[in-house]
């Protein structure tokens, strides 16, 4: 399990060992830029992690491998700055959806670098996307 940013602007990202218990965790490395709260998704390969504030709302999204501990490395950008947003993901899409002014979704293909395209709007108008959840496969 990897945990990055926080209640604090901070550029910590931490780990765990999810089949092992009571253990603390562990330094992983950091974010390219510190953040308060990014929105993060992955599959089982790579964790992105989009959007905070730096105090600002930020529009940057990080990538990590996540079989080795490091830095995060720049992936791209969201199509808007913002803070506040879900994500979810399946094994091949990562997804970043809302903040408290608009209703933006995005979308990014994890394996590849690059910044977010427009995926569509939210149903119910701006909204703080706290949680979201994915089966993985893609709506089957």
């Amino acid at each position: 399990g990897v945990f990055a940013g926080g209640a604090d602007t901070t550029d910590v990202i931490d780990f765990i060992t999810i089949a092992t218990t009571a253990t603390s965790a562990t330094d992983f490395g950091n974010l390219s830029v510190a953040r308060k709260a990014p929105a993060g998704c992955s599959n089982s390969t790579r964790a992105l992690f989009g959007g905070g504030e730096t105090p600002s709302n930020s529009d940057i999204i990080d990538y990590i491998t996540i079989a080795t501990t490091g830095n995060a490395v720049d992936f791209g950008d969201l199509t808007a700055a913002r803070n506040t947003t879900g994500a979810t993901s399946s094994p091949t899409r990562g997804i970043f959806a809302g903040d408290g002014s608009t209703d933006t979704i995005d979308k990014v293909e994890i394996l590849t670098t690059g910044d977010a395209v427009d995926f569509g709007n939210l149903g119910r108008g701006s909204s703080r996307c706290y949680g979201a959840f994915s089966n993985g496969h893609g709506g089957l």
